[in-house]
């Protein structure tokens, strides 16, 4: 019974932030906040993947979750070396 309750209050949350975050991603202003909502929206599809293959005790899911992070930490590294700062001063070289 309390395993149940847990289980639902996990699901629950799980889904409001998932919700938050989507409409984060929707509505962020800028680029950065995009990305930065959708490796969150990883991170709790990854989460919650874990929390069905514990309550159902079942390893079948590993493989996936595996693969979702390297992903998300694929992602975010790839992003993190093409983006551009927006605020970042221009340099111009002064010719000799």
């Amino acid at each position: 019974m309390v395993e149940t309750v847990l289980a639902w209050a996990v699901g629950l949350l799980l889904a409001a932030s998932a919700l938050l975050t989507v409409l984060r991603v929707v509505t962020g202003p800028t680029m950065m906040d995009r990305v930065i909502g959708l490796e969150v929206v990883t991170g709790v599809l990854i989460c919650a993947l874990g929390t069905e293959a514990a309550v159902n005790r079942h390893t079948t899911s590993l493989p996936v979750l595996i693969s979702l992070s390297l992903i998300g930490f694929l992602g975010s590294v790839s992003v993190a070396r093409f983006m551009r700062p927006a605020d970042a001063p221009r340099t111009e070289e002064v010719p000799r």
